[in-house]
């Protein structure tokens, strides 16, 4: 048997709860998997994607992506310190329950509590309490003006199912823990858990008793198979073939013959969020590294050396395919108040590197672990940005792990230094607080991965927070991301242009974050 036909038997066997060919049945390959179904465990696209459709919460967004009600109908501030949610009437988790306010304050307490990785959204809120069945009331310390921008993939869960299966407080990613909603779940949302196979695929099937299929924009799926296909040249060869509908993460360098495949759709989008290079600011020795008593990274010219270094305009051309575009900002334009003008990069100039390092009392450079995720486009980056590095004198080894080994590394602060991406929301707040405030684990600096940490910085972000002013607000967004640039405590890399191939049958809505949602779906 030939390595495709093995694939092949493979992708077969993992389709064989599929529905009959006459139902709407969605079969999704991408690259990776979402690690757990618990919704406040973790805070990662590849997660949000499939936990999100068994889960709702109180806030959602339109095809636009721009806020609108979800298990909410309304909400208003009542005081400088205190907002109130309406809450739909009528809902009914997967099992039967009915959702209730009792519920929502649960849901919003557990998420507010380590180790759940959705913390750090919450941040200002002090308490929440139930008004009545279908109202509550969320208490904060200081005045917050953009609240509501902050509850979405803040999940909603049942307050009796997560007491009789003991899952009253989020699991513990980081530290392996095994729970029943890592593979179970019982959410309000239009799909509903049918399995998950770690590593192999989810199935969703539809909940005919949600809440929103009534609303014109509803799709038509009756199940949809999420399927982890690491190779990809297997997830295209499964796609050609038929054994899927739709890959999520197509290679870049089959990006052109896809547009010309003339029974395949390309869906294309501007990312929202984009890749960057950080690094060990914590530890006063460099671990892994053949510099002793020393930590190289916590001088700004060693950071600039590695921003001069790396020729990000070739990796995109050449690894990429055109299939992105250099920033030289912390977040995109498109994120409220990240100024345009901070679009522009350090030049690339390998000469102006080696100079910064001999300045910086390391003339022979020293080598460095690079950590990145086992996926071949990121994979595939990071190795041109280690040659690049290595050609200037830091020797960078590469080291590429699977999700659930690298994503520990990276919100544990365990890396010398690492390659990751972040998906903003349009409201900057939460990505300041969660890449950029010092770490601690009540929910600050959650994804801030090199413990970078600088008070000013701080005290504006905690500023920002509670400003009403939007005029002022923005000043202070930008203020923190030039303050942030300056330090070079992140290296910006790129942002990418997101590409969906799917069958010509399948009408879908693209969002810049990356997130497929399956309610809009419809197949013909």
């Amino acid at each position: 048997m030939t390595w495709m036909n093995r694939c092949r038997l493979l992708l077969a066997t993992l389709l064989c709860s599929a529905l009959p060919a006459a139902a709407a049945n969605l079969r999704v390959a991408s690259a990776f998997d979402p690690q757990t179904l618990d919704p406040h465990a973790l805070a990662l696209l590849y997660h949000t994607r499939i936990a999100f459709q068994v889960y709702d919460s109180l806030v959602g967004r339109d095809e636009k992506f721009a806020l609108e009600p979800a298990l909410a109908t309304s909400w208003q501030m009542t005081s400088p310190t205190s907002w109130r949610f309406s809450l739909r009437p009528g809902v009914n988790f997967h099992d039967g329950g009915a959702f209730s306010a009792d519920d929502a304050v649960f849901s919003i307490e557990r998420a507010m509590t380590p180790p759940s990785q959705r913390a750090f959204q919450l941040k200002g809120v002090v308490a929440v309490k139930k008004i009545d069945e279908l109202t509550i009331e969320m208490q904060l310390e200081a005045p917050d003006a953009v609240l509501p921008e902050k509850l979405q993939f803040v999940a909603m869960m049942s307050k009796a199912w997560s007491e009789t299966h003991g899952v009253q407080r989020a699991q513990d990613f980081n530290g392996k823990q095994e729970t029943f909603a890592v593979r179970r779940a019982n959410g309000t949302g239009p799909f509903r858990l049918a399995r998950y196979e770690p590593d192999a695929r989810t199935v969703l099937r539809r909940h005919p008793g949600w809440w929103g299929w009534s609303d014109a924009r509803s799709g038509n799926l009756e199940q949809v198979t999420y399927i982890t296909i690491r190779s990809d040249a297997t997830r295209l060869a499964a796609l050609a073939s038929g054994e899927v509908d739709m890959v999520l993460d197509p290679p870049y360098q089959d990006i052109r013959r896809l547009q010309a495949e003339p029974r395949l759709q390309l869906l294309q989008m501007a990312d929202i969020g984009q890749q960057y290079f950080t690094f060990d600011q914590a530890r006063d020795e460099l671990e892994g590294s053949d510099v002793k008593g020393r930590n190289p990274f916590k001088d700004v010219r060693v950071r600039r050396a590695v921003y001069h270094a790396i020729n990000i305009d070739l990796i995109i051309d050449k690894v990429l395919r055109g299939q992105g575009v250099a920033t030289g900002a912390l977040l995109s334009p498109r994120v409220d108040g990240s100024p345009v003008e901070l679009d522009k990069r350090l030049r690339f100039d390998p000469a102006r590197a080696r100079a910064l390092l001999a300045e910086a009392g390391y003339p022979k450079g020293f080598t460095v672990t690079l950590d990145c995720v086992n996926v071949a486009w990121r994979e595939n980056v990071c190795q041109a940005a280690a040659a690049m590095l290595t050609q200037v004198g830091i020797r960078t080894t590469l080291r590429s792990s699977p999700s659930n080994q690298f994503f520990p590394k990276l919100s544990q602060g365990t890396a010398s230094f690492i390659e990751y991406g972040w998906t903003a929301s349009p409201d900057a707040w939460a990505s300041l607080n969660g890449l950029f405030r010092s770490f601690d684990k009540s929910g600050l600096g959650t994804f801030n991965a090199g413990r970078y940490s600088n008070p000013q910085v701080d005290q504006l972000i905690d500023a920002i927070r509670t400003e009403p002013d939007l005029r002022r607000r923005r000043a202070m967004i930008s203020t923190v991301l030039r303050m942030v640039g300056d330090d070079l405590a992140y290296i910006p890399l790129y942002r990418r242009t997101l590409n969906w191939a799917l069958t010509k049958n399948i009408s879908a809505v693209q969002w810049p974050n990356d997130t497929l949602e399956l309610r809009w779906v419809r197949m013909k």
